[in-house]
């Protein structure tokens, strides 16, 4: 059986969304035949920029991508933090260097599901995710939601948790806070769920 080849790309500034994608890719790699892997979108930021905004060191381990290498994989899962209740500008920038990809529709036909990170209730939990919505609709990507599937843990009233049904999400605060159990176990969740469909896809694929 071939492989099922699922990319993990993501944006992470303060880290917190490069924690959530780690335990995305933990989760589809518990998914016999696929092989999961991270990939960085690259940094528009200067290094003065990030200086002064203190942010870390970007993770030595994980290599940036380029628009054409989307073409090997067989399904998605997005990560970024909120800007605005948008996603961040780098993920746009990305996107935006996919232009050749969309005029063939190259990456039609392949699911894609997407996470995040925002400070507080009212930072873009759900409209961040909305609006990501936009760029896999005109790829014609087939967007994958966790929906409820993720099961009680989508229903957590005694401690502040991330995410909805479009994906796994984490708080960040004032940058402090981390991702708890409960939200690194829905993006553990939601990385096996997308891979099982992208394996599904890949060995039926859809009649043209």
């Amino acid at each position: 059986m071939t492989t099922t080849k699922v990319f993990i790309v993501y944006y992470s500034l303060y880290g917190h969304v490069e924690t959530m994608a780690r335990e995305i890719q933990r989760g589809a790699n518990a998914v016999q035949g696929v092989e999961a892997t991270l990939w960085q979108v690259p940094e528009t930021l200067s290094d003065v920029i990030l200086q002064k905004m203190k942010a870390p060191p970007k993770a030595d381990d994980v290599p940036d991508i380029r628009p054409e290498q989307l073409l090997e994989a067989d399904g998605f899962v997005f990560g970024f933090p909120s800007r605005f209740g948008v996603m961040a500008a780098q993920c746009k920038a990305f996107f935006d260097a996919t232009n050749e990809l969309w005029g063939t529709q190259a990456l039609a036909g392949k699911p894609a599901g997407i996470f995040w990170s925002t400070g507080f209730h009212g930072g873009g939990q759900e409209l961040t995710a909305l609006t990501a919505v936009t760029q896999l609709a005109h790829h014609g990507m087939i967007y994958v939601p966790l929906g409820y599937t993720f099961g009680s843990g989508m229903f957590e009233m005694n401690e502040v948790k991330g995410g909805s049904p479009y994906g796994a999400g984490t708080y960040a605060a004032d940058g402090s806070r981390q991702p708890t159990e409960l939200e690194l176990k829905q993006a553990f969740y939601q990385g096996k769920y997308v891979a099982e469909i992208a394996k599904k896809l890949k060995h039926n694929p859809l009649e043209p």
